[in-house]
C-alpha cells in the first residue's frame, strides 16, 4: 500500500520535506521539468504583508512607500476586505518560495507544486527571463542595493535620498531596455564595478557639457544636430539610463541610485509580459502534480477535494456582466489554454488540424508545452495558440465602440473564421507591451540654449497620457534633469501634435 504524504491538516517541517521531494519526483521524472534548486521558507501573515509592500523581494532597501503599502494592505486584511496569497515565489537561484504558516498540509502541497516547480521551471526556461534576468546574482545585488541606500542616507541625509528614489520610482516603467541585443545584466559584476566607474563617468558627461556654447560669438549652429544626438545617444527610450549618463548636475551617488532602480526594473520586466503564461504554467503544473499524487494514493480523497475547491477558486472567470468582472483572470485564461493545447495534441478535431498543423495529434503533451513555455510571451502565446474551440467555450466576441468611426457599440467579430482571427488578434494586443505601454523617447536636448530636455510620445489609436499623471511624472524627470523638460504627444498616423507639456524643475540637486 502506498504511504500517504500526510494525514489531516497538520504539518511539520519533515512533512514539508517529504511533500517537496515527492513533488520533485513527479515534476522531473513524469513532467520533465527543469528547475533551479528550491529554498522553501515558511512565513507569518504579517511577514506576507511585509513582502507585499516591497514587491515580494526578500531583501530590499528602505523607502517610505513600502511602509505606506504595508499599512494599506494590513488594514484591508484585518477588516476582511482582502485575502493573502498562499505563496510568493522569487525568480532567483536558488528559487525562493514563501509559504504561509496558516496553510493546511494540502495547501502546502499545492503551493509547492505551483511555485517551487511550476513558476520555477518557467523562470529558468522562458527566453525572456534567460535574456533579461540574472537569477544567480539578484539576491547579492539586492543586498548591495540595501547597503548602498543605507550608506547614502547616512552620508547625504534621508530626505535627499528619498527625493532621488521618489523620482526614480516614478520613472521605473521607463527605465528598461525593451529590445534584444543589449548585454544581459550580471548583478555580481554590477556590484563589483559600482565603486570603479565614478571618475570615468564624470569625465564622460563633463566632456559632453564642455561642448555647450558659452561665449556670445557662438550660436545654436555651433553644435550640429547630428553630433549632439550622437554624444547623447539619442533617441533614447530608457529614461533612467539617459539621466544616469547625461544629467548634468546629478551627484555620483544619485547616478548609482538611478542605476539600482533601473536594474531592478529590468529584472521585473519579463514578468509583466508573461503573466498569463507564467500563472497558466504554474496552475497546469500544480493541477497535474496533485492529480498524479491522488492517483498514486499519496493524498486522500478529502485532501483532493480540498485542493479542487481552491483550484476552482483560482481559475474562476467572472462573466462580462458580472459585477466582479475586471478583465481576464490570467490564471483562468492561461490554464484553459494549456489544457486546450493538451486536447489538440492528443485528441484533435479536423478544425484543430487545420489551425494547428504542427502540434495537432503529436501525442507528446509535455514536449509541446515545454516548448511553448520556453519560446513565447503572452502576446505571441495568445496570437498563436488561442483556438476557435476555446473561443467558443469562453464565448468570446469583439465589440467596436469608436464613435469617430461608427455610432454606437457594434459586434465586430463573431464565431466564423474571420471573426476568430480578429478576436485572437485583438486579445493578443492587450498583452503586447509595444501596443499598451506608451512609446516615450528622449529626442533632443537644447545644449546651445536653455538646456531643455525634449521628449516625444508617439500616440497609438488616440491613447494619450493621463494629464495629471503625466505632469507628476514629468515633474520628477525635471527635478533629476534640473532644467526644463518638454513632452510632445504626436499622433502616429498623422504626425499631428495632440498636446504639449512644459515642466520646470522645482528642486535643486544635492551637492556631490
Amino acid at each position: 500500500m502506498t504511504e500517504l504524504l500526510f494525514e489531516g491538516a497538520d504539518w511539520n517541517f519533515s512533512t514539508l520535506q517529504r511533500i517537496h521531494d515527492t513533488c520533485e519526483t513527479v515534476a522531473q521524472r513524469e513532467l520533465g521539468l527543469d528547475t533551479y534548486p528550491n529554498q522553501i521558507e515558511v512565513i507569518t501573515a504579517e511577514q506576507m504583508l511585509d513582502a507585499y509592500s516591497s514587491v515580494g523581494m526578500p531583501l530590499f532597501y528602505k523607502h517610505w512607500s513600502f511602509g505606506k503599502h504595508f499599512a494599506f494592505h494590513e488594514a484591508s486584511y484585518r477588516k476582511g476586505l482582502m485575502g493573502l496569497a498562499y505563496e510568493i515565489v522569487i525568480n532567483s537561484s536558488p528559487c525562493i518560495s514563501y509559504l504561509m504558516e496558516e496553510n493546511t498540509a494540502t495547501m502546502q502541497t499545492l503551493v509547492i507544486a505551483h511555485a517551487a516547480f511550476g513558476h520555477n521551471h518557467f523562470f529558468k526556461n522562458n527566453y525572456l527571463f534567460k535574456q533579461w534576468t540574472d537569477a544567480d546574482g539578484i539576491l547579492d545585488y539586492l543586498e548591495f542595493a540595501r547597503g548602498y541606500v543605507s550608506h547614502c542616507e547616512e552620508r547625504h541625509g534621508r530626505v535627499a535620498v528619498e527625493q532621488t528614489l521618489d523620482a526614480a520610482h516614478a520613472l521605473m516603467s521607463h527605465g528598461v531596455d525593451r529590445y534584444p541585443g543589449k548585454k544581459k545584466l550580471d548583478f555580481r559584476e554590477e556590484e563589483k564595478r559600482a565603486g570603479k566607474r565614478r571618475l570615468y563617468e564624470e569625465s564622460a558627461f563633463n566632456d559632453l557639457w564642455r561642448t555647450v556654447p558659452s561665449g556670445p560669438a557662438k550660436t545654436r549652429a555651433t553644435l550640429s544636430v547630428e553630433r549632439r544626438r550622437a554624444l547623447l545617444g539619442l533617441p533614447q527610450e530608457n529614461l533612467l539610463y539617459f539621466l544616469e549618463k547625461s544629467a548634468p548636475r546629478l551627484a555620483p551617488w544619485q547616478r548609482e541610485l538611478l542605476r539600482i532602480v533601473r536594474h531592478i526594473a529590468q529584472y521585473f520586466y519579463p514578468q509583466g509580459q508573461t503573466k498569463v503564461m507564467n500563472e497558466g504554467t504554474a496552475t497546469y503544473v500544480h493541477y497535474e502534480i496533485m492529480n498524479r499524487l491522488h492517483r498514486q494514493g499519496r493524498i486522500t480523497d478529502g485532501n483532493f477535494l480540498e485542493f479542487l475547491q481552491s483550484h476552482t477558486n483560482v481559475v474562476f472567470q467572472p462573466d462580462f456582466d458580472d459585477p466582479r468582472f475586471s478583465g481576464f483572470n490570467p490564471y483562468a485564461l492561461g490554464f484553459a489554454m494549456m489544457q486546450d493545447i493538451e486536447r489538440i495534441v492528443t485528441q484533435p478535431s479536423e478544425e484543430d488540424r487545420e489551425w494547428f498543423p504542427d502540434i495537432a495529434g503529436r501525442n507528446d503533451v509535455m514536449g509541446v508545452l515545454r516548448d511553448v513555455w520556453a519560446n513565447y510571451r503572452d502576446e505571441s502565446f495568445v496570437s498563436q495558440f488561442l483556438s476557435p474551440h476555446l473561443m467558443r467555450q469562453l464565448r468570446l466576441f469583439h465589440l467596436h465602440d469608436n464613435p469617430s468611426d461608427r455610432a454606437g457599440i457594434l459586434v465586430d467579430a463573431i464565431h466564423d473564421e474571420r471573426g476568430y482571427r480578429r478576436i485572437r488578434r485583438e486579445l493578443s494586443r492587450q498583452y503586447d507591451v509595444g501596443y499598451i505601454d506608451p512609446n516615450i523617447e528622449v529626442i533632443d536636448v537644447d545644449l546651445a540654449g536653455d538646456r531643455r530636455l525634449m521628449l516625444r510620445h508617439t500616440v497609438v489609436k488616440g491613447a494619450q497620457l493621463n494629464e495629471s499623471d503625466a505632469k507628476r511624472v514629468l515633474q520628477h524627470l525635471a527635478d533629476l534633469w534640473t532644467y526644463d523638460v518638454s513632452l510632445v504627444e504626436i499622433d502616429a498616423a498623422t504626425d499631428k501634435v495632440m498636446k504639449e507639456y512644459v515642466i520646470n524643475p522645482r528642486i535643486q540637486p544635492a551637492a556631490a
